[in-house]
């Protein structure tokens, strides 16, 4: 009789280490299988700008990358950093973007808005064959990066 009591206490024992090892990587495996969308990304990129690349400012701002915040809590951009592979560098200077919204930024001169911002610049940033734009929070550490052309694969 104690063999059989020790044999349905242990069987008891595997069950339930079993079950709790189920739960707890249930929640896990879940996890793993929602992709993780990061608070500020690089979410589009014109490289190229449509039309004739004739350096006027109007096919300069039709280059831009576009920034966007996926939380809900606005976010101070302020000292963020965006850069090419040849070290063209724009810096937000006192820019919050709003929860759930894009900031477009343009190559070339303009007027800021809240949705569009211009580095002020007269000569193409983003190269048409192959590039990488990386954003930097102001502490200078990676945020996102989004590349195009055979280098893919940006610097961190």
């Amino acid at each position: 009789m104690s063999k059989n009591i020790t044999a349905r206490r242990l069987t008891a024992a595997v069950l339930t280490a079993g079950a709790l090892t189920a739960v707890l990587t249930v929640p896990t495996s879940a996890a793993e299988a929602r992709p993780h969308r990061p608070t500020v990304e690089i979410s589009d990129v014109q490289y190229d700008s449509p039309g004739r690349d004739d350096r006027s400012n109007r096919s300069l701002n039709r280059e831009w990358v576009e920034i966007t915040n996926n939380s809900r809590r606005t976010i101070n951009l302020d000292g963020w950093t965006l850069r090419d592979e040849d070290g063209h560098r724009y810096t937000f200077d006192d820019y919050r973007l709003r929860g759930r919204s894009t900031v477009r930024v343009h190559t070339g001169i303009g007027r800021d808005t809240r949705s569009d911002v211009y580095q002020d610049r007269r000569h193409y940033v983003w190269d048409n064959r192959s590039d990488t734009a990386t954003l930097r929070n102001d502490r200078g550490r990676y945020v996102d990066s989004d590349s195009w052309g055979q280098r893919r694969g940006g610097r961190r």
